[in-house]
């Protein structure tokens, strides 16, 4: 039975996809305890907008790489709000250049955002979730996880990883009932897309068939619809791409 109010952490919630999730948790009734790592400024504002819509909400500025620090936002999201009922990892970062450019500390700040993140975040909400035989968890990855892109190597790895987790844990979770997807985006009109020339967003754009970029209110929706799924449907990811790859 769907939970009136469920409990929602976020991560990586001070823009993009995240803040989009965020305010669409809002608007149907969520309480959400939202964390970003640097961005507070930001994700205050998206706070007062939740607020303003009559939602509770929380804040956290948290290194989601920082066990301990993720910890914390666990433990007084679960002391004001109750346990948590939907994770969604969508804290992340690229790096776009050549492999052979990247420094030891380039593509270890990009394993341990993209998969300590997730790994941290998911063994801190699993053991309460598996108590009560209930929750979810959507992982957010991104197409090149599936098929790789050029000068996005380590990036790409960090995503694979993340959509065998997505499947591994979803096989150990649902005898208790918990549902573990992912959501694999394509190219969505976020800030992490802003490095492109407008030559280059619009050689992008002519590849995909649907004639455009993803909206992040388009991935928010889309993380509600697998929130709300049956929960026969677990270790999927599940691509929005508007047909490109």
């Amino acid at each position: 039975m769907p939970i009136s109010h469920p409990t929602v952490i976020i991560t990586g919630a001070s823009r993009g996809i995240g803040r989009a999730a965020a305010l669409y948790f809002a608007e149907k009734g969520c309480r959400l305890s939202l964390i970003c790592h640097k961005n507070q400024q930001q994700l205050e504002q998206v706070s007062r907008l939740i607020t303003d819509m009559g939602c509770a909400c929380l804040t956290f500025t948290a290194d989601v790489a920082d066990y301990e620090a993720v910890a914390c936002v666990f433990k007084q999201t679960a002391a004001l709000f109750g346990p948590v009922d939907i994770l969604i990892n969508n804290a992340g970062i690229s790096y776009v250049g050549l492999f052979t450019d990247m420094k030891p500390v380039d593509w270890q700040r990009l394993i341990k955002t993209n998969i300590e993140g997730v790994f941290n975040c998911c063994h801190l909400a699993v053991p309460e979730m598996v108590r009560r035989q209930s929750g979810r968890i959507i992982n957010i990855s991104s197409v090149w996880g599936s098929v790789g892109a050029s000068c996005e190597a380590v990036y790409s790895a960090t995503k694979g990883a993340i959509n065998s987790f997505t499947k591994a844990l979803a096989k150990e979770l649902a005898p208790s009932h918990i549902p573990v997807n992912a959501l694999a985006c394509g190219a969505i009109d976020t800030q992490m897309n802003q490095f492109l020339s407008e030559e280059e967003r619009q050689m992008l754009i002519d590849e995909i068939p649907a004639c455009r970029m993803g909206l992040p209110r388009e991935a928010a929706e889309l993380i509600w619809q697998i929130a709300q799924a049956p929960e026969y449907m677990t270790g999927q990811i599940i691509t929005l791409d508007g047909g490109w790859l």
